[in-house]
């Protein structure tokens, strides 16, 4: 069957074609998928898409025109998808569930580790030979409070790295797992409460109707001040301008996030010969206890492997006209 795989980095042209083993066609577009770059996939019969590839209504409208009948999205989230109007096209979908929730995870425990321990400054200060310790005290993680959002696979990792630091966690979901709560103590909490008791938090939900802005002006009220934020998630999680007033004013003392809510189009492309146009993401570059990395939580050579074995199967089963067990379908 012939591919068209969209937003494709050099990284994974080898991962990609190990799995496949010559079975479909493979055309590598570096190209976003959008509404005025669908028409690179004419003559293709499936495309592969990313987290910031444009599958919306008219992009789809413009698959099907090319005659596109399936869709494997070479990730877990789906948001950037519209899953009515495939359905309505009889456009097949199909994700990757599960690559490396161990990937994301020991990300998020290296930003929280990085950011209190100031490990990037003190990188800096020492390659300037200077070693002086001032500005580089950090807090223990043993004994503090730890909210974890989302306690889906990554989170459930999240909570077994940071027991094991002796942290006391609290977690917001919408189901309890009796036994993350035997095995780590968990308490689930409110939202309110957990932003109320918290030393650090740390963001694993989906993205959706619910979520979008979870973290905002209202609830950063209620948080600790100089609490941690850290967001391996998705962007929209958080309301980046209320965050933004809140580090201005010392409310959160502590950002990390691999992630942002305007991400597309900025993210995994080098921009650095150009003029910044984001105003938001600039001024957060400014802030020394903020932490970004640009959506590489996911970049292990073992989660890079399993989302090209999964994407792989999901088209097998395009092929054989049969129904992947990652068919996506709407909710």
């Amino acid at each position: 069957m012939k591919v068209a795989i969209y937003s494709t980095k050099p990284y994974e042209h080898a991962y990609l074609e190990k799995s496949n083993q010559g079975k479909h066609d493979f055309l590598f577009i570096e190209a976003a998928l959008s509404p005025q770059t669908a028409e690179l996939a004419k003559g293709y019969k499936a495309i592969s898409i990313f987290t910031n590839d444009d599958a919306s209504t008219e992009s789809l409208q413009q698959l099907a025109k090319l005659d596109i009948q399936s869709i494997a999205t070479r990730a877990a989230g789906y948001d950037n998808i519209d899953l009515k109007e495939a359905n309505a096209l009889h456009i097949q979908v199909a994700n990757v569930p599960e690559y490396s929730p161990y990937a994301i995870a020991e990300h998020t425990i290296a930003l929280i580790l990085a950011l209190n321990r100031k490990i990037v400054q003190a990188d800096h200060q020492v390659k300037k030979y200077n070693f002086a310790l001032d500005k580089l005290i950090g807090f223990d993680l043993h004994g503090k409070t730890v909210g974890i959002v989302g306690l889906g696979k990554i989170g459930s990792i999240v909570a077994k790295i940071l027991h094991g630091f002796g942290c006391r966690l609290l977690a917001y979901d919408v189901a309890e797992n009796a036994a993350l709560i035997a095995s780590y103590g968990i308490e689930y909490v409110s939202l309110e409460k957990l932003c109320t008791l918290s030393d650090i938090i740390t963001l694993h939900s989906p993205l959706n109707e619910q979520t979008h802005y979870l973290i905002n002006k209202q609830k950063i009220a209620l948080m600790k001040k100089e609490v941690m934020i850290v967001n391996t998630g998705r962007g929209g999680l958080i309301d980046t301008s209320a965050v933004i007033e809140a580090l201005e004013t010392a409310s959160i003392g502590y950002l990390g996030l691999d992630v942002y809510e305007k991400e597309k189009g900025l993210f995994f492309y080098d921009h650095s010969m150009e003029i910044p146009q984001d105003k938001l993401f600039a001024r957060l570059l400014t802030f020394n206890n903020v932490l970004i990395t640009g959506h590489q939580a996911f970049l292990t050579e073992t989660a890079l492997g399993n989302i090209a074995d999964t994407t792989v199967y999901n088209l097998d089963c395009f092929a054989k006209k049969e129904r992947s067990v990652h068919a996506l379908t709407e909710k």
